[in-house]
């Protein structure tokens, strides 16, 4: 039986990103992870309604050789025991090495629809960042953008304030039984 599923980025809605010459970037270890706990009750929300829940991230500290797998694995570890997360997918390539799987390529999306039964046109991709939303019109997703200065210019069709707008927003789409394809 096929099911619907979020996709949540991890950086920026599972975790908090740190901020570095103005800019934000990823955490490279345990130490300067910060869990995003508010948005746990939103996540249980979520799974209430039915929906999968699966996270997705580029890291291609890993490639590029400033963040250890060790490092990683500490943290994704963490986000496992605190959030109902079924899964967690993870790109490790940089932009150079032309990966499928590096969001704003689907192949995550994919990925983890091949193996958890996903029904890509009924579920959605929550993210503030546009790699995300071109990733989810590749998969045929719905992308609900949380506003930042990440959103960029590309398509987004849902953009709102906040984590809990977008869960609001998620959660009135799947009971109108939306589907990117309508």
């Amino acid at each position: 039986m096929i099911k619907p599923a979020i996709f949540l980025e991890r950086d920026g809605i599972l975790n908090r990103p740190r901020v570095e010459g103005g800019k934000a970037v990823p955490p490279t270890a345990l130490k300067e992870f910060e869990i995003c706990v508010e948005v746990l009750p939103l996540l249980r929300r979520l799974k209430e309604q039915g929906f999968l829940l699966i996270a997705t991230t580029n890291q291609p500290g890993i490639s590029r050789g400033y963040l250890s797998r060790f490092e990683l694995d500490r943290m994704h570890a963490l986000v496992r025991q605190i959030f109902p997360l079924d899964d967690l997918f993870f790109c490790p390539h940089d932009e150079m090495d032309h990966c499928p799987c590096r969001k704003p390529r689907p192949g995550l999306l994919i990925e983890a629809a091949y193996k958890w039964h996903i029904d890509l046109p009924h579920s959605f991709v929550i993210s503030d960042k546009w790699q995300d939303a071109e990733a989810a019109r590749w998969a045929g997703c719905t992308s609900v953008m949380i506003r930042s200065a990440s959103n960029g210019a590309g398509h987004h069709d849902c953009v709102v304030p906040d984590f809990r707008a977008a869960v609001e927003k998620v959660l009135y789409l799947h009971s109108m039984n939306y589907s990117i394809e309508d």
